[in-house]
């Protein structure tokens, strides 16, 4: 696999989020790199200092797209100036699928946990179509300013869209999955009260994996012929909206 390019601005030092970072620099259509300090992908941010909204502020962060579900945006809500909110909710659901097999007698594994978290890949291909095509009509809407894209972890809904971005930026996926997996290196579990389910499932479930991923890719190739297609047809990025796209989010050529 192609190493992650590394670069100074990548990651953006926060105290209150700590998967803050850059999109920039990774090559896309025509070998044209991304633009540096356009479009970043973050876990939430509920838990903002004065210092690190001051940090933002000097990114020039103008709107935030957040794929919390309603009961995590109002334990974790959060304000920053000149900063529009787009919510653009998926439910959490895995762990309510792990909480429902603990209560029908099933033990939590590593493998019952993959499995879970490949069946929730899957199902934001179909099942959150709507919510990416309405990210993509935000981004081609989008002017001035810096964008961020979140969620909790910032991994999974987050790794998705980001994903998908990507691609229709002409990213490749050896780039893509690199991307994707950065996360293991900068995102920590968070401390959690004492509980019964055993340490490998909740390891499974604090990290990506490249097996992830890749269900949900092999999804968007399998049941709607490959990631151009699914742009176009289920998501409504035409050919023309790519090509606004490049021209917005990469550099000239």
């Amino acid at each position: 696999m192609r190493s992650m390019p590394r670069h100074p601005d990548r990651l953006v030092a926060l105290q209150g989020a700590r998967n803050f970072r850059d999109l920039g620099g990774y090559a896309g259509h025509d070998g044209r790199p991304l633009r540096w300090r356009t479009l970043f992908r973050s876990d939430h941010l509920g838990a903002l200092t004065e210092a690190d909204r001051a940090t933002l502020a000097r990114l020039g962060l103008a709107r935030a797209f957040d794929f919390r579900g309603r009961a995590e945006r109002a334990a974790r809500p959060y304000e920053l100036p000149g900063v529009v909110q787009h919510p653009l909710p998926i439910e959490p659901v895995v762990v309510q699928r792990m909480q429902d097999l603990v209560a029908a007698g099933q033990t939590l594994t590593g493998p019952v946990v993959e499995r879970l978290m490949k069946d929730l890949y899957r199902a934001l291909v179909t099942d959150q179509a709507d919510v990416f095509a309405e990210l993509f009509a935000h981004l081609l809407d989008a002017r001035e300013g810096a964008s961020v894209l979140h969620c909790t972890a910032g991994k999974d809904r987050t790794g998705f869209a980001v994903a998908l971005i990507l691609l229709a930026l002409g990213v490749s996926r050896e780039q893509v999955l690199a991307d994707y997996l950065l996360t293991n290196e900068l995102l920590t579990p968070p401390a959690l009260p004492a509980t019964r389910t055993p340490p490998e499932a909740l390891q499974v479930l604090w990290r990506v994996q490249q097996d992830f991923l890749d269900a949900a890719l092999h999804a968007v190739d399998a049941d709607h012929g490959g990631i151009e297609r699914y742009l176009r047809e289920r998501l409504g990025v035409s050919d023309a909206a790519r090509r606004t796209l490049a021209a917005r989010y990469l550099e000239r050529g």
